[in-house]
């Protein structure tokens, strides 16, 4: 049976003081739950490598707000060396250039003269068609001219009274749905805006589920009122942002190109989330709950 060591019970403490279980760690930083309850023990025969216990203690800080490297210096006396050789070979991935197969290696020699070859050819044909379009203009201008010189004769002195009529009618016909135009704008200025809606739709333990509609904008907002541990990802799975939010300190992401946000709260009793300057309202008590996940679903508007 294995007591927590020193380091293990600092670990422990500062992620109780997040309000995070052992399941809540895990899901955060992908470490499974039996090498974090290693890493409070002090049991590091349980894992793959000592390279994986310095890695692992450095995610459960970062996970619950320490500072990594000031816990190692601390604490290095309890966590094994590490040594270069028992680094996995699966984390390197550098190739060497030894492995490059002869036929590639003259390919990629050769790519910067192909490349360089098909960019002269594309300007050549390009100054081309602008040289071939620039020397067209004229003649089709002149041929204009001609059409309209032909069209002016001494008959103009007598049509003139006719044409001026024919000008003014067209004058008022094309004026009046400029008119009913604007008309059409201002209506369409006086239509009211539709109000976003934000409303719970399912509830249940810590987990509670919104959506956001009728609105093409979704900027969301977290306040702290105390120093709650706050983490964000997108529907997709990214995280957004993960640690504390000092005391009336914010966080702010633009989800309007997003479908989803998933809140992770430490403290939702000293956590306020506003939705386009909206506050939303807990369908849990935070009070009584105060580990919750709140998912935003978001349909932006037509």
């Amino acid at each position: 049976m294995f007591y927590l060591s020193e380091l293990g019970k600092r670990l422990k403490e500062a992620r109780e003081a997040k309000a995070l279980s052992l399941e809540d760690l895990q899901e955060l930083t992908k470490i499974q739950k039996r090498y974090l309850v290693g890493i409070e023990e002090g049991n590091y025969s349980m894992m793959p490598g000592k390279f994986y216990v310095r890695a692992f203690i450095k995610q459960y800080c970062e996970a619950v707000g320490l500072d990594s490297e000031e816990i190692l210096e601390q604490y290095k006396s309890e966590v094994p060396s590490v040594y270069s050789e028992e680094i996995p070979e699966q984390l390197s991935r550098v190739q060497s250039r030894k492995t490059i197969p002869a036929g590639d290696s003259k390919v990629v020699e050769m790519l910067p003269k192909i490349l360089a070859v098909v960019l002269v050819i594309g300007a050549a044909i390009l100054i081309y068609v602008l040289v071939s379009s620039y020397m067209s203009k004229p003649d089709s201008a002149d041929k204009k001219d001609d059409k309209q010189n032909e069209s002016v004769g001494y008959g103009k002195s007598e049509d003139f009274d006719k044409e001026e009529k024919d000008a003014s009618k067209k004058q008022s016909e094309e004026t009046q749905p400029a008119s009913d135009e604007k008309n059409e704008d201002d209506a369409k200025k006086d239509e009211p805006k539709k109000e976003q809606k934000l409303a719970v739709i399912t509830s249940s333990g810590k987990n509670s589920t919104y959506e956001l509609k009728d609105t093409d904008t979704f900027k969301l907002k977290v306040k702290s009122k105390g120093s709650p541990w706050v983490g964000i990802k997108n529907g997709e799975g990214k995280l957004l942002y993960q640690g504390t939010i000092d005391k009336d300190k914010s966080e702010e992401i633009d989800f309007s190109n997003e479908k989803e946000a998933v809140i992770n709260i430490g403290r939702a009793y000293e956590t306020e989330i506003f939705v386009n300057d909206e506050k939303l309202e807990y369908s849990i008590s935070p009070t009584e709950v105060n580990t919750q996940l709140v998912t935003i679903q978001f349909t932006k508007a037509e």
